[in-house]
């Protein structure tokens, strides 16, 4: 091995998605190859920077007896942390307050104490960014992209999303049933704060009427139009696909969501004006509500929301998750062998090739308004809001 790399830890910062499992048998099947061993880190970074909270240790040996039945295991055998900063650890300080404290070296120590030589990361966006000022401060490591709402710059497929397509779509194919036998129009909102592939993808797949996605501001009255249109032909029923960031045309004035528990969720959270404020602890729903609730005015059609969330990133992996989930785990282990570190495994078809994080933080993969997917979208009659 060119490396001097014999000892490489493994962990999740970006929250679960189907199939976690699969990336460290990978990883675990690749390191064995080259005699390197692997361990795992619990809960994001909190296995090192608590491992009083973990009975057994703050981390878990992998080999490959523990990870030959893992690729296709529902479940997470390391924890996910989304929210796991060691740049940012709150803890109460002696006067019975909260503070943030940077635990960053401490990190490191303790890396170096366990006698780990690398650190191979699954991350989603948000903890790209902790990742490369870890790898500033002298860290060596790898990131793997994951993500269900395939929103990772660089990238063209993250892993996870393809399980969450494949969920997403059989989900709002019942939704459709259901629509069609009760004379309603469905609204399902699935995750896309910033990049709507999933609502775009499975809206497509399911042959929506309306698909509403953050790169496209949608105006409800051409959407509207459409379903109404669908109606006079003799179609009694409808269903709208919305990514939880789709956004109305400026100008045009929301449905209002307001409830009771609005009220409080606003009361609790600072500086919530507003519409926004019921959302402002739980933003999912916000859009599929404020659709629904628009569309029944201007149809005069009853509408029901069904809202998706994280629902989309559980259940077992896909075939195609599975394959991705071990070949970025040995790709990973190929960029340590090389003695690369401040990269990112990208897969870039037909190839997996290796990025700089500097490429990839603080950007996101959205959908061009010209992709092939929305030419196929319109080229099958959905609407897409303008």
């Amino acid at each position: 091995m060119p490396s001097s790399t014999k000892r490489i830890a493994i962990n999740f910062g970006g929250g679960y998605v189907p199939g976690l499992n699969a990336l460290i048998a990978g990883t675990v099947m690749a390191a064995s190859e080259i005699g390197c061993e692997v361990v795992g880190i619990r809960d994001g970074y909190d296995g090192l920077l608590f491992p009083g909270r973990y009975p057994d240790g703050g981390l878990l040996r992998l080999d490959r007896a523990m990870v030959g039945h893992l690729s296709g295991a529902s479940g997470a055998v390391l924890g996910a942390a989304a929210r796991s900063d060691p740049f940012h650890v709150r803890a109460v300080d002696e006067d019975g307050m909260l503070q943030e404290q940077d635990r960053s070296d401490e990190l490191l120590e303790a890396i170096r104490s366990h006698g780990i030589d690398a650190v191979i990361s699954v991350v989603g966006p948000g903890p790209l960014s902790i990742l490369w000022k870890l790898s500033r401060k002298g860290l060596k490591t790898v990131a793997v992209p994951q993500s269900v709402e395939n929103d990772m710059a660089a990238t063209e497929l993250s892993f996870g999303f393809d399980s969450a397509l494949s969920f997403a779509t059989q989900t709002i194919d019942r939704v459709r049933q259901a629509a069609e036998s009760t004379r309603q129009i469905g609204i399902v909102e699935v995750p896309g704060e910033r990049a709507g592939w999933l609502a775009l993808q499975s809206g497509i797949a399911v042959c929506a009427d309306a698909i509403l996605i953050p790169e496209i501001r949608y105006d409800l009255s051409k959407v509207a139009d459409k379903l109404r249109e669908k109606a006079r032909s003799g179609r009694d029923y409808a269903l709208v696909v919305v990514a939880e960031g789709a956004t109305p045309v400026i100008g045009a004035a929301p449905a209002s969501v307001s409830s009771a528990a609005d009220s409080l969720r606003a009361s609790l959270s600072p500086g919530a004006l507003g519409e926004q404020g019921g959302h402002v602890i739980e933003r999912s729903g916000r859009v599929a509500h404020r659709v629904a609730l628009e569309l029944q005015r201007l149809t005069h059609h009853e509408t029901y929301p069904l809202v998706l969330g994280h629902l989309v990133s559980g259940g077992p992996p896909t075939a195609a998750d599975r394959q991705l989930g071990l070949a970025y785990g040995a790709a990973a282990v190929r960029a340590l062998q090389e003695n690369q570190s401040g990269v990112m495994v990208s897969f870039q078809p037909p190839e997996l090739k290796f990025v700089s994080l500097a490429e990839t933080i603080n950007k996101v993969r959205t959908v061009p308004v010209d992709s092939v997917f929305v030419q196929v979208a319109r080229a099958l009659g959905i609407s897409l809001g303008n």
